[in-house]
């Protein structure tokens, strides 16, 4: 039965194929005209298309926040009294007034006002500050104040 259906309407489904053959080839042919005459705004349009894609992807690289883990040891004085490490203020040859300096700068007073509080001038400061992060092998201030800490110099 479906043999003899198709026997029958045979010519009929030859000319719809063929209808939809050049139907398909016409529209292929459009398409092609059509990005021949416009190749310009085509190729314009895919190149903002890629830069806008390449700006999206840069953006969300460069505002992603970033998270550094720093882990660093904390010394506590468990004790009610501060003892201090004569030892090591030996060892490093620190003086009494390199001692003052390094106690104020714990306190976190700046060259001028440690100046002021010793009743010294700046530059002898400074040069104290100087001689104290040599003695103690640092470059900054905060680095000289942790260092005394963990080394029980100052409170």
């Amino acid at each position: 039965m479906a043999s003899n259906l198709l026997a029958k309407n045979k010519l009929t489904i030859l000319y719809g194929l063929s209808l939809a053959l050049l139907l398909f080839l016409l529209k292929w042919l459009e398409l092609k005209l059509i990005i021949v005459n416009n190749a310009y705004e085509a190729y314009m349009a895919a190149i903002a298309v890629f830069f806008t894609a390449l700006g999206i992807w840069l953006a969300l690289k460069l505002t992603k926040p970033k998270t550094v883990v720093i882990e660093k040891q904390v010394y506590v004085n468990n004790g009610p009294e501060f003892t201090m490490n004569q030892a090591e203020v030996e060892k490093l040859g620190l003086s009494k007034r390199e001692l003052d300096v390094l106690q104020l700068m714990a306190e976190g007073l700046s060259n001028q006002e440690i100046s002021e509080r010793l009743f010294v001038s700046l530059n002898t400061i400074k040069t104290h500050s100087a001689r104290v992060f040599e003695k103690m092998e640092v470059k900054r201030r905060t680095q000289a104040v942790e260092m005394a800490k963990r080394l029980s110099i100052i409170p």
